[in-house]
C-alpha cells in the first residue's frame, strides 16, 4: 500500500469513485418477463471506457417527485445536500457504443425495488446518472473449464463472459430463476451447458443455485465465477474453498445484492 493509501485508511477515507455522468433514458425494451433493457445516452458518456467483460457502473435514480440531484462525495459515501442518501443501484454495463453515445442496463424485474420500479416506469427523456466502471473480470486464456454461475442478476455478466472466453474452452452455465420465462437467450459457444434451475417457491434466494453448485462437477485447473445474493455466495464461497479445496486465485464471487434490502 502507498503512502497515501496508508493515510486513507487510518483517516477512515475511501477512494473517491468515477464521477457521475448524466444521461437520459432513449428506450426501454422488454426482453423477457422478468428482464428489460434500458438503453441510455448522452454527450456525457464520451470517453468513458469498459475494458473488461462482468465490469459494474453506478446507476443514480432522482429520487421519487424529484429532479435528478448529484450527491457529493464524503470520503465514505455519497449524500445529497440535505444528508440524505442518494439511490444508487449497481449494474453490468452493456453494448456501450461510442459513436452513438448510448449504453444498455438489464434491470431485473421485483416487487419494491426502486431500479425495477424505475424501469417499468422510465420514459424516453428521463434523467439519470452513472459513474464508472468498476472491476471487471480477466478472463484466463489458460483456463482448463469456466464454471459460470448466478441468478438472474448476474445474467449479462455471465452473458459477456460466455462471448469473451476462448472457443476451446468448455463452458458450464447454471442460473437460478423464479420462474421458467426467465430464461434468457445467452451467447453461443462451441463448448457450452446451460442448466437452468428454478428456485423453490418459499426458499431463500441462492437455495437452488447453492444446491446445483455443490452437484457440479468442477474439474482441475477451472476457473469458478459466481454472482447474486449474498448470503447464498457466502455459503457458495465456503464449500468452493471449505469443501472442494478449491484454490482462491480460481475463485471470484461476488455479491450483487442483499435479501431484504
Amino acid at each position: 500500500m502507498t503512502a497515501e493509501g496508508d493515510r486513507r485508511a487510518l483517516a477512515g477515507i475511501r477512494r473517491e469513485p468515477p464521477r457521475f455522468r448524466v444521461v437520459s433514458v432513449r428506450t426501454v425494451r422488454t426482453l423477457t418477463p422478468r428482464m428489460v433493457r434500458v438503453t441510455l445516452g448522452g454527450e456525457q458518456l464520451a470517453g468513458l471506457e469498459v475494458d473488461e467483460p462482468a465490469a459494474s457502473v453506478r446507476l443514480l435514480l432522482p429520487s421519487p417527485g424529484e429532479d435528478l440531484l448529484i450527491p457529493t462525495w464524503n470520503g465514505n459515501e455519497f449524500l445529497l445536500a440535505d444528508g440524505r442518501r442518494p439511490l444508487i443501484r449497481t449494474f453490468t454495463p452493456l453494448n456501450l457504443d461510442p459513436e452513438r453515445l448510448e449504453i444498455d442496463l438489464d434491470v431485473v424485474r421485483h416487487d419494491g425495488g426502486a431500479a425495477s420500479s424505475w424501469a417499468d416506469t422510465a420514459q424516453p427523456g428521463d434523467q439519470a446518472a452513472l459513474s464508472g466502471p468498476g472491476r471487471g473480470y480477466a478472463v484466463d486464456a489458460g483456463a482448463a473449464a469456466f464454471l459460470l454461475a448466478g441468478d438472474e442478476t448476474a445474467l449479462p455478466a455471465i452473458g459477456q463472459l460466455i462471448a469473451a472466453i476462448p472457443e476451446p474452452i468448455p463452458v458450464h452455465v447454471i442460473v437460478e430463476i423464479r420462474h421458467a420465462n426467465a430464461k434468457l437467450e445467452l451467447p453461443s459457444h462451441p463448448v457450452l451447458a446451460v442448466e437452468w434451475v428454478e428456485l423453490i417457491p418459499g426458499d431463500p434466494p441462492g437455495a437452488a443455485l447453492v444446491s446445483a453448485i455443490a452437484d457440479a462437477a468442477i474439474p482441475a485447473g477451472a476457473k469458478v465465477w459466481v454472482a447474486g445474493e449474498a448470503a447464498a455466495m457466502q455459503r457458495i464461497r465456503r464449500h468452493l474453498s471449505a469443501d472442494r479445496g478449491l484454490p482462491r486465485s480460481d475463485l471470484t464471487v461476488r455479491g450483487y445484492w442483499k435479501h431484504g434490502r
